[in-house]
């Protein structure tokens, strides 16, 4: 199972919550990445843990004022990127040139989408993982793996339609590692999750709390 924290823009420190990321998956085996706000992409790729960027641009090098350039996320040391998360959602055809400016830079790319029907479009265009993740269970603490489940396993069997390939994640209110056991269950590969993490007293805690039933 992969493990993605996504730090938005919460007030957290970035450095210190990849410190802690990369002490954990070091030593528990479990693929764990840290996605800070671009700023920040370089102090946290230093730490050593697998880094994405929260988004990347559907643009080349030219005259794109306030777009992040693929290339430079990749610079910095992302090695990865989400795409279309629901708070920052984009045209189809925006979602397809940030997939080639992401493949451009060599970064793997996540696709989010709101339900399993948007899973399979956004597995049309051919990035390497998707995730699924209602809109309206982001940040509650209660994991659409358990608030709709036949969401999840939708979602996978819509993607496996498309392209068997592509992978898919479950996303929104996962927190401890009960959510990500009940993902696994369903036949997601991964969880991407936020304020489980980022806006945890103790971000170490609630990390060796998500993978402990992975290690």
């Amino acid at each position: 199972m992969f493990v993605l924290v996504n730090l938005k823009a919460y007030p957290c420190d970035p450095v210190a919550v990849a410190e802690a990321a990369q002490d954990v998956s070091e030593e528990t085996g479990v693929r764990v990445a840290i996605a800070p706000q671009a700023a920040h992409l370089s102090a946290v790729a230093d730490t050593g843990v697998e880094t994405w960027a929260q988004h990347v641009s559907p643009v080349e090098h030219g005259s794109h004022t306030g777009s992040t350039l693929a290339e430079a996320a990749a610079d910095a040391g992302a090695t990865g990127t989400l795409i279309n998360h629901s708070e920052n959602r984009l045209k189809l055809a925006d979602v397809d040139g940030s997939i080639d400016a992401a493949d451009r830079a060599d970064l793997e790319t996540i696709v989010c989408a709101n339900n399993p029907d948007q899973i399979g479009a956004a597995a049309a265009l051919g990035p390497d993982s998707v995730a699924v993740e209602p809109p309206e269970l982001i940040g509650t603490g209660t994991p659409v793996s358990k608030a709709d489940p036949d969401i999840v396993t939708d979602a996978v069997e819509a993607a496996a339609a498309v392209d068997e390939s592509v992978d898919v994640l479950c996303g929104a209110g996962i927190s401890t590692g009960d959510d990500v056991v009940s993902a696994q269950d369903l036949g997601a590969t991964g969880v991407l999750l936020a304020s489980g993490v980022a806006k945890a007293d103790d971000p170490r805690a609630a990390l060796e709390d998500l993978v402990e039933p992975l290690a």
